[in-house]
């Protein structure tokens, strides 16, 4: 499978930010990095990287990952309120699935962009309000999507619903303007991809190849951006 939309972007920031270094590993801070997707990856491809996550548990995953694969990585127990990293010194701030959990989403972002160093950037992955109502729809949940599309806050009240909150376009902008950065890229992430049953990609030879390819060339897209199951959002720190 080809990149796809947020870790082709990542890639170009990792590479912008070693150039800025002469060189030297890009300096990540995954914050609520769990066992560490994201973070090993990025460990292995050189990157310094720091994990900050509230769950003792994902931690001793994230160590063992590291371990077996052959990887640093800064393990520490904290959350957005409490980083207990050195402000201003990361390249690159990754905040995945983040915002959608915390209490007060404006002054986590606000903690992050308080992270990076001048120049660097903040990569935020959210869950999107409108394809959360349109796959309810299509799973026949006809009264949940409807409270999701009448709920600001994109939020199934009263329910076990996981997330506090979910984003659309505007909102995400404003909630990232407003912390101090400038909106670098807004793009969809799983666009169609989620929707495509795995029978079909295993029955069509290339077809798993045609649907990267789609993704990325809908990403940019509106409307089909709006829609996407996530939003990423590239936001640099410009002072």
């Amino acid at each position: 499978m080809r990149p796809d939309a947020v870790q082709r972007v990542l890639d170009a920031e990792l590479a912008a930010a070693r150039e800025r270094r002469g060189g030297e590993p890009p300096r990540v801070l995954d914050v609520g990095g769990g066992s560490g997707v994201w973070a090993v990856r990025l460990a292995a491809a050189g990157c310094a990287v720091t994990v900050v996550e509230p769950s003792p548990n994902a931690l001793a995953t994230l160590n063992t990952r590291a371990r077996e694969a052959g990887v640093t990585i800064n393990a520490v127990q904290g959350d957005t309120d409490s980083l207990g990293v050195p402000a201003g010194e990361a390249d690159l701030v990754l905040a995945h699935g983040v915002l959608e959990v915390v209490d007060d989403a404006p002054a986590a972002l606000a903690s992050l962009a308080a992270a990076v160093a001048p120049g660097g950037a903040v990569s935020v992955l959210v869950a999107n309000r409108f394809a959360a109502i349109l796959h309810r729809a299509i799973a026949g949940r006809i009264v949940d999507a409807r409270r999701l599309l009448d709920d600001d806050a994109g939020q199934l009240a009263g329910t076990r619903d996981p997330l506090q909150r979910r984003f659309d376009v505007p909102g995400l902008e404003k909630l990232v303007l407003e912390a101090g950065l400038s909106v670098e890229l807004l793009q969809g992430h799983g666009i169609v991809s989620d929707l495509v049953p795995g029978v079909v990609l295993d029955a069509n030879p290339g077809a798993a190849d045609a649907l990267a390819e789609l993704e990325l060339a809908a990403a940019t897209r509106s409307p089909l951006r709006d829609v996407a199951a996530r939003l990423h959002v590239l936001a640099r720190r410009t002072v």
